[in-house]
């Protein structure tokens, strides 16, 4: 009779594995109750981040406006940064400003004569826009030389609708300002406060208020794009220094208009549309008046009328290029060589030498020969625009400046007392 078989006993490695595999599954049950806590953890954490910054987007839209300006930097959700600028509401800035800017309208009369002596009269409606400003007590309405100039029966039209006579107080063909004065009530001025331009930077933000193509109350937005440009104009022979080059749109009927910074002060007065060379308007490149000019003139135009203190050097001149440069054999490439000097004015006094010749350059006959200005007091001079700028804005007539020059390759500095250019 056979016996039964003995249960054989389990071997040791099987007893091994099954260890290690109930192990790896409580470790893989507690390891993923682990990872779905920190990922809930940090879910959480970042709906109360986003709950947050909704609330103080909320809280800041409800905020009256005027008290606007706290700025909200550094609130980093997944590595993006929301920066909320100072003053950031435009609307609000609009409305602050908007009854402050005027329409100005006037008519010019052109003259022709047919064959037989007889006149014939064109009548040519023109607009453009102004600002008020209090000066010392008395409201007065600012705008452009150009859009007045040689007008009758001018008029401003306040935003309300309002229309007045105005008569102009005085003007500066050299600065393109204008004042007026408007047969208005008191309560219809509700001046601007301008402040010097000279703080200006290239990038700041700033807006443009007035009555583009005649559609009134306008506002276009942009940034200083450059500072010191000067502009030639059609009625004299110097051009305006020291504009504001911006890229806010500027059109017909914005001239006079202001151009602001976003605390709605004045900064400039939009002025131009740069042309290009086929005398097309460039695109995002307007031009204004500085402000500063305004605050040096504006009690002189008030009172007497004009403003008489535009220093003169008494030279006309051109930017130096390196192709001059080399036709001129000298390692100068900035400055502005002269190439014309008044007989008897400042330039001539002080010894300045004029272009003694000419060359061809590229099919263009080319002045040279002619001392380089280099520096005013010390101040480099790249360029016209620099040589404009820094006469307007830092010297007087009477006053003796301190102007280096090269001259054949040496250079020298000569005193040179300026003098005043005449009225137009």
């Amino acid at each position: 009779m056979e016996l039964p078989e003995k249960p054989k006993a389990p071997r040791l490695s099987n007893v091994l594995v099954g260890a290690v595999i109930i192990c790896l599954l409580i470790g893989g049950i507690f390891g993923y109750a682990a990872s779905s806590l920190t990922t809930s953890s940090k879910i959480s954490s970042l709906q109360d981040q986003v709950s947050t910054l909704k609330t103080q987007v909320s809280n800041l839209q409800s905020e009256d406006p005027s008290t606007q300006n706290i700025t909200y930097e550094n609130a980093t959700i997944n590595n993006t940064t929301y920066v909320l600028g100072e003053n950031a509401s435009l609307s609000h800035l609009f409305e602050q400003v908007d009854s402050s800017v005027v329409v100005v309208q006037g008519v010019t009369v052109t003259v022709e004569y047919d064959f037989w002596g007889r006149p014939y009269y064109y009548y040519s409606d023109v607009q453009g826009s102004g600002f008020v400003f209090n000066s010392t007590g008395k409201s007065v309405i600012i705008t452009n030389y150009h859009v007045i100039e040689g007008a009758s029966n001018i008029t401003v039209t306040f935003t309300n609708g309002d229309t007045y006579p105005a008569n102009v107080t005085g003007s500066d063909p050299y600065a393109d300002l204008a004042v007026l004065l408007a047969n208005a009530p008191q309560d219809e001025y509700e001046p601007l406060n301008i402040t010097n331009s000279l703080t200006l930077k290239v990038g700041d933000p700033v807006v443009a208020v007035g009555d583009p193509l005649g559609y009134a109350g306008s506002m276009t937005s942009g940034i200083v794009s450059a500072l010191g440009r000067t502009v030639s104009v059609s009625w004299s022979s110097y051009s305006i220094a020291d504009c504001i080059q911006t890229s806010t749109p500027i059109n017909p009927g914005n001239s006079g208009g202001p151009l602001l910074n976003y605390k709605g002060e004045v900064v400039g007065i939009t002025s131009y549309t740069a042309l290009t060379s086929q005398g097309v308007a460039a695109q995002g490149l307007g031009l204004a008046i500085p402000s500063s000019t305004i605050l040096r003139e504006v009690e002189s135009l008030i009172t007497n009328g004009s403003y008489n203190n535009h220093p003169w050097l008494g030279i006309s001149g051109q930017d130096i290029t390196y192709a001059v440069a080399q036709a001129m054999n000298t390692d100068v490439t900035y400055g502005v060589q002269i190439t014309q000097v008044t007989s008897g004015g400042p330039a001539d006094k002080a010894g300045l030498k004029a272009s003694t010749g000419q060359t061809q350059i590229e099919g263009a006959s080319v002045q040279i020969g002619g001392d380089i200005i280099i520096s005013l007091n010390g101040t480099r001079i790249r360029n016209l625009d620099d040589l404009s700028t820094y006469l307007e804005e830092y010297t007087l007539p009477g006053q003796t400046i301190s102007v280096a020059v090269v001259r054949n390759n040496a250079t020298l500095t000569l005193p040179l007392t300026l003098g005043t250019r005449q009225s137009l």
